[in-house]
């Protein structure tokens, strides 16, 4: 944030989405703000990498879904990977456990979903642009039931497993996917079960759907 604004120093933005309404909308509430500059805009993934790369940004306000291109995390794991990258603001409709974990673990300043009222996305702009963590109330405290019961919770290689199981890949299709061996999928099928308390690859998606673990397929 070099520039500086009558009310101190602006934040300057990129909107990294790939509905030209949703970004229209975005810009619309964070223009308003008057220590916001709306830079440059990204309607795919590898767009909002190569644009993020240029100077001028301090935060990337990044979608998780580009249709058939690269996923919002990826995007966000290489901007952040860069010395002095922008913070990463991750804006998305979707909250379950497997999309937030990616998201985090690929340096996510923030994660807020697109239903937040505005100036709740003002102040995670604001936070995340500090160098602060930008969680939303209900993110943080899904990751905080992770920690508490981390017996319980499923790891990041599970959920992979089960959103494979999901798409109704076999065994065999999801070793070759994930590059592991059919035993060590069977073992990740064995935990998974007796985490969520079920006895078949059904019951584990429908189970892990309904706690919001991960998305419902299409």
């Amino acid at each position: 944030m070099t520039e500086t604004h009558g009310t101190g120093p602006t934040v300057r933005l990129l909107l990294a989405d790939d509905h030209p309404v949703v970004r229209a909308g975005l810009r619309a509430v964070l223009a308003a703000e008057p220590d916001f500059e709306i830079v440059a805009e990204a309607a795919t993934a590898e767009a909002a990498v190569e644009r993020a790369a240029a100077d001028g940004v301090d935060v990337v306000l990044m979608d998780l879904q580009f249709g058939a291109g690269l996923h919002g995390a990826a995007a966000t794991a290489r901007i952040t990977a860069r010395p002095g990258a922008p913070r990463v603001l991750v804006l998305t409709t979707y909250d379950t456990d497997a999309d937030i974990l990616a998201a985090v673990e690929a340096g996510a300043a923030g994660y807020l979903l697109k239903d937040a009222p505005p100036e709740e996305l003002a102040a995670a702009v604001r936070t995340a642009a500090s160098g602060r963590s930008a969680l939303a109330p209900a993110i943080a405290h899904r990751l905080m039931d992770r920690m508490r019961a981390p017996a319980q919770a499923l790891s990041r290689r599970e959920l992979e497993v089960l959103r494979l199981v999901r798409d109704g890949l076999s065994n065999q299709r999801i070793s070759k996917e994930l590059f592991l061996s059919q035993a060590t999928v069977k073992s990740h099928l064995v935990h998974i079960y007796a985490k969520l308390g079920v006895d078949s690859r059904t019951a584990a998606v429908a189970a892990a759907t309904a706690q919001g673990l991960i998305r419902n397929q299409g």
